[in-house]
């Protein structure tokens, strides 16, 4: 089916108490891996790009610096291979921004066919914040899709995405913020942690989420939460990637008894990059421990020395470069050692995937969700129905 808008996932999650991972992409083969394993587990699936990764999309290397015009080659690449890859598929499936920046960058997402996007004002005053995400929000609800805006500020590194401290949201702010932007979900800060090193033993401050969703509640106010920073970073895979070669350290995610326990609490939607780069970072590892002549190879050789080079890292994007064209593009090939990277790429995708999307509970739960187009839905928007 096409590409459908986050809102009729995020009505179901509120309605059914369960909660949809979200999980981040920066290849087709990715991607592909993403939507197979719901498939399997008749769950929707909620695909994310970050803006970056948008940037890395469309051939930036240093996507760091990627330009608007690098995020727009890149939103319509990904969304495009979504679409095709869902094209004949029987579950809902979303294509959403991850940390959109600013304006440009969620219109760029948009423009590219995605149907649900994420704004990031948390860095700025509230009022400030407010005034971005309705802008978003108008711009979006117009072409039916949904928006998720931010409260509070997790600490951590993702991609351009900064902060050494955290700042709790603020559950009586959450009302005047659905109230004043329209937004249909809000990623809140409430122990969370971007990247691989959140701290051992983490306790979520479920009480935010509870406080915040029986303000809605008594205000009539529909409105979903959304778990950023949540990646679980198992310590087996971080084990097995120091085993063969690589130099992790201080890496630790948050619980999965504490995400699991948040979920009747109102957190409909939860935020997975890093568990994803690990399980893949050792899963060609891996292949190349047992495959010691493919370290000299001419194609995928050079994959191998960025990782050596670079053993503390385990961001694919850091070492795939030499075959980043087939990765971005999806271009079919015939070549077995790229077809064996692929190969490590997919089979961590469905590990992580697979084991989350049962923890969270989705599973089974696709044919319960409403098919919803996006005119659809903008005319729901414009009616004030949704």
């Amino acid at each position: 089916m096409p590409l459908v808008p986050l809102r009729p996932l995020l009505e179901a999650s509120s309605k059914y108490g369960f909660a949809h991972g979200a999980f981040n992409v920066n290849a087709v083969a990715q991607a592909e891996a993403v939507i197979e394993t719901h498939e399997m587990f008749r769950s929707a699936a909620i695909l994310q790009g970050a803006d970056l990764a948008n940037a890395f999309m469309g051939g930036r290397t240093d996507f760091i610096n990627g330009t608007i015009e690098d995020k727009k080659i890149g939103a319509k690449r990904i969304a495009d291979a979504v679409g095709r890859v869902g094209a004949n598929s029987s579950i809902p499936i979303v294509m959403h921004l991850d940390h959109g920046r600013d304006f440009e960058s969620v219109k760029a997402a948009i423009e590219g066919g995605y149907t649900s996007v994420m704004i990031d004002g948390s860095s700025l005053s509230f009022d400030q914040n407010v005034e971005l995400t309705r802008e978003v929000v108008r711009f979006a609800h117009e072409r039916g899709v949904t928006v998720e805006g931010e409260l509070g500020v997790l600490a951590g590194v993702e991609d351009d995405v900064f902060a050494e401290t955290s700042t709790y949201t603020n559950p009586m702010k959450v009302c005047e913020f659905f109230k004043r932007t329209g937004v249909d979900c809000l990623a809140i800060s409430y122990g969370t942690k971007h990247g691989a090193t959140k701290g051992k033993n983490v306790k979520l401050r479920r009480e935010i989420a509870i406080a915040s969703m029986e303000n809605l509640r008594h205000e009539g106010i529909f409105g979903v939460l959304v778990s950023h920073g949540s990646s679980t970073v198992p310590q087996y895979i971080v084990d097995e990637i120091n085993a063969l070669g690589g130099k992790i350290t201080n890496a630790h995610g948050i619980p999965l008894n504490e995400l699991e326990a948040v979920i009747p609490s109102g957190i409909g939607k939860i935020n997975i990059d890093t568990d994803i780069r690990l399980a893949v970072t050792r899963n060609i590892r891996e292949f190349f421990v047992k495959h010691p002549e493919k370290q000299k190879n001419a194609v995928i050789g050079p994959i191998w020395k960025l990782m050596e080079e670079k053993a503390d890292q385990f961001d694919p994007r850091v070492y795939v470069t030499p075959i980043m064209d087939i990765l971005t593009t999806g271009k079919e090939t015939d070549n077995p050692d790229i077809l064996a990277v692929i190969d490590c790429i997919k089979r961590g995708v469905r590990e992580v995937v697979g084991t989350l999307i049962v923890a969270f509970g989705s599973v089974g739960y696709a044919t319960k969700i409403e098919n919803v187009s996006l005119d659809e839905m903008a005319q729901r928007y414009r009616k004030g129905r949704a």
